[in-house]
């Protein structure tokens, strides 16, 4: 796990960490990669069509149209999944005593921080029975917690809180 001494403050604790299921990570933008495969099989049938017809005394447009379609088909297919798994790398979740925390990026490591103070939703979409992604809201700001095995686990500690913030804030 990611030494967290760096983000929190002194004295302050780490109730909970984890990391997203690497799998489910890579491949939560699955419907994308699909539809990129088709636009690359599509791309390479209109190429080899280009290229006959361009062999034939035709215009080399009909051969070079689909290059920017199969880059973009290709792109959707394999390269998102592979920047997806390369990002994972560099995804960790945790929650203090008084902050989430989200580092996340693929070249750059960036961290978000949540004061719990200002936590005023949250959503648990099961992906699984022991998998699921959050959607949390902090006033303007939100986030999506992708893919965390066990996530009643931080449900139970955010409600709580969530509550006594929405309850401080309607008084």
């Amino acid at each position: 796990m990611l030494d967290w001494t760096q983000f929190t403050a002194e004295g302050e604790k780490i109730i909970w960490q984890a990391r997203p299921a690497p799998r489910c990570f890579t491949f939560r933008r699955w419907q994308p990669a699909l539809f990129g495969l088709l636009v690359a099989v599509m791309s390479v049938w209109w190429l080899v069509t280009g290229y006959g017809l361009m062999s034939q005394g035709e215009s080399t447009l009909w051969a070079l149209v689909p290059i920017p379609f199969l880059v973009i088909g290709v792109y959707l297919s394999v390269g998102q999944l592979v920047l997806a798994r390369l990002e994972w790398e560099r995804v960790f979740y945790a929650l203090t005593d008084r902050q989430l925390l989200v580092q996340y990026g693929l070249f750059r490591s960036r961290m978000i921080r949540f004061d719990l103070t200002t936590l005023s939703y949250q959503c648990l979409y099961p992906l699984g029975e022991q998998l699921g992604t959050f959607y949390l809201e902090a006033g303007t700001r939100r986030i999506t917690l992708s893919c965390i095995e066990y996530p009643h686990e931080l449900y139970r500690r955010l409600e709580p809180l969530i509550l006594e913030n929405n309850a401080q804030h309607s008084e």
